[in-house]
């Protein structure tokens, strides 16, 4: 993987995820807008050595450069607050899957059926084979179908962890004797790694999450099996 391409963003797997890049991108255009015109201006006022002695006060560019920052401040606000409320709004969700912590390993439990329900520990580099992922791969990954709408309701048995997917764009905390939800929405199938990020204990970096997205058929299948 190269060095630029690891400063982006995961490929977003969700339309959460999706909005959450274009924000960036938004927001991003405008930040370099405004420094290349800040630093324009300054390098013009250091070479430039025509001074004009007898401007005291301008309120035109005053009330200008009050003005404009206004402007540009709303135009970052409003896609800010309308991402803020979808990102928080839960939708009617298909499933429910609880999801928790524990040092230093996941617990899941799928709500909706009976007994289906498992611990997620990181496979050992002893015990890979050359299809896992080091640091990142599980014994048993999170099975859920794409094209569904997904509730994750997360706490903690011990200490703070964080449940966190860059690829859908969730992270939440997962606090011990409270429950969060997030939402989301995975639109292709795939597995999408995440990691606890919170620092938990000695073994924080030990603790992935796997999510493997299989069409609503196999999903049901997989069920049917455990």
């Amino acid at each position: 993987m190269s060095t630029w391409s690891a400063l982006n963003f995961q490929n977003g797997a969700s339309p959460l995820m999706e909005q959450l890049i274009f924000f960036h991108d938004h927001t991003m255009t405008i930040l370099i807008l405004i420094v290349t015109i800040v630093g324009f201006n300054l390098m013009s006022t250091v070479t430039n050595k025509n001074i004009d002695q007898f401007m005291l006060e301008s309120q035109p560019l005053e009330l200008f450069w009050t003005i404009v920052p206004s402007f540009i401040l709303i135009f970052i606000g409003l896609p800010s607050i309308r991402l803020l409320y979808l990102l928080d709004e839960v939708y009617k969700p298909s499933i429910t899957l609880k999801t928790v912590g524990h040092q230093w390993y996941w617990s899941y439990e799928y709500s909706d059926f009976m007994n289906v329900e498992f611990d997620s520990y990181m496979i050992p580099s002893s015990e890979m084979s050359a299809s896992n992922f080091r640091l990142l791969d599980v014994d048993n990954r999170t099975v859920i179908p794409f094209n569904t709408q997904i509730r994750t309701l997360i706490t903690a048995a011990d200490v703070l962890h964080s449940w966190t997917v860059p690829a859908l764009g969730v992270k939440a905390d997962a606090v011990p004797g409270r429950l969060n939800q997030v939402n989301f929405y995975i639109n292709r199938p795939g597995v999408f790694f995440g990691q606890c990020s919170e620092i938990c204990g000695a073994n924080h970096s030990f603790m992935p999450i796997a999510i493997e997205s299989i069409p609503p058929n196999g999903f049901i299948s997989w069920v049917k099996k455990n």
